[in-house]
């Protein structure tokens, strides 16, 4: 590829996720992670604050986002893993229309909740400058983990996160 049609398509990737830093800060190891409230697709609230007292895992992603798609069916496999140990995976999509999200997840054969971030409020308090991001949030309601994009095998360091929580 070109020089500059690299460049160009860097600028289109940065202008397109530019919304998404604007006033925000990303979180902090260690510090309490930012509460949101967000639909599911059968219209039930979830908060995160309410999920206190287990380990819980949130994946932002988007379905124009190739490696987002290749992530969803390793999560799913890790959300039935330690579903039952008490972890909690948040799936929290950032596509403007809900339908395509959810026709999405459902092709991809998701099981865990998908949320519905359609005005982005939620990509904004956590500083969403990669698609996707993964944090990783302990039983008292602290960001432990946070981890931007995806290669194959990252799903491994999100595991031995989860691990190292579940054993404090």
């Amino acid at each position: 590829m070109r020089p500059n049609r690299l460049l160009r398509l860097a600028a289109l990737a940065l202008a397109a996720l530019a919304p998404f830093a604007a006033n925000a800060a990303t979180p902090a190891i260690s510090s309490r992670a930012p509460d949101f409230t967000l639909h599911t697709a059968d219209s039930r609230n979830v908060r995160l604050e309410e999920l206190r007292g287990q380990v819980v895992l949130v994946n932002f992603w988007a379905t124009w986002c190739g490696p987002c798609r290749e992530e969803m069916p390793r999560l799913n496999a890790m959300y039935e893993k330690y579903r039952k140990s008490g972890v909690v995976l948040l799936g929290v999509n950032i596509d403007d229309d809900p339908n395509t999200a959810l026709a999405t997840a459902k092709k991809l054969n998701v099981s865990f909740p998908v949320l519905l971030d359609t005005d982005k409020h939620v990509s904004k308090l956590y500083d969403l400058s990669t698609m996707p991001s993964t944090v990783v949030i302990d039983r008292d309601g602290k960001v432990r983990y946070l981890h931007r994009g995806y290669r194959e095998g990252d799903e491994a360091e999100y595991e031995q996160a989860i691990r190292g929580l579940l054993k404090e």
